[in-house]
């Protein structure tokens, strides 16, 4: 299916049809406020490793992450964590960033690595806010398989690549060409492990 959402007022009930398909299991391509990317609720195993076979990555050896709504949600899915570090996920929140934080009970062992660890993102994105807010719980963030990211800035493009694969591309308009950047929390200070569209030196 190939869905058009307004990126800046999401059609409820476009958003509605997103949701259907991933309570019962579907994968999506959908828009978030870096690259288009493939998601699916946190809570079917069999749709993450659909997702994972997609991108032929091992969930237990990758550092798989998820969308939240808000840092009330993310809270849920993360270990205590330092004040400092609360007040730079709430400065940077949304944005373009993912953080590598230690995860909590909550958290689907499919989508926890060796380390206990996960990747968090609240996107600056109406579209993938809306559809977590509405389904109740995150949804899986990866990046489309393959080298050439410029190819998937256009929905169009995507829909003709990966359509016999997912149950759903949406439409939110063009795309980014930069991943977001990742945080690494998990240690006595923030490191940097990949720089994207986040500007580090504001972290810092």
């Amino acid at each position: 299916m190939f869905l058009p959402i307004h990126p800046q007022d999401p059609q409820p009930r476009n958003i509605a049809k997103a949701v259907e398909i991933l309570r019962k299991g579907g994968v999506i391509v959908y828009p978030t406020d870096t690259i288009y990317g493939l998601g699916c609720d946190i809570f079917q195993q069999k749709a993450i490793e659909r997702i994972c076979r997609i991108k032929n990555i091992n969930p237990l050896k990758a550092q798989l992450s998820f969308v939240c709504s808000d840092l009330s949600e993310m809270s849920k899915y993360i270990r205590q964590i330092p004040t400092v570090t609360y007040r730079m996920l709430k400065y940077h929140l949304p944005g373009p960033y993912t953080f590598i934080l230690q995860a909590s009970k909550e958290v689907p062992k499919l989508l926890k690595n060796k380390k206990n660890t996960v990747g968090l993102r609240i996107p600056d994105n109406n579209i993938a806010l809306s559809i977590v807010r509405t389904l109740g719980n995150p949804i899986l963030s990866v990046s489309l398989p393959g080298e050439m990211v410029e190819e998937y800035t256009d929905p169009a493009l995507i829909y003709d690549k990966f359509h016999k694969q997912v149950d759903l591309v949406i439409d939110g308009g063009i795309g980014g060409i930069l991943p977001s950047t990742i945080i690494d929390c998990t240690g006595e200070e923030p490191v940097v492990t990949r720089h994207g569209l986040g500007a580090w030196e504001s972290v810092h």
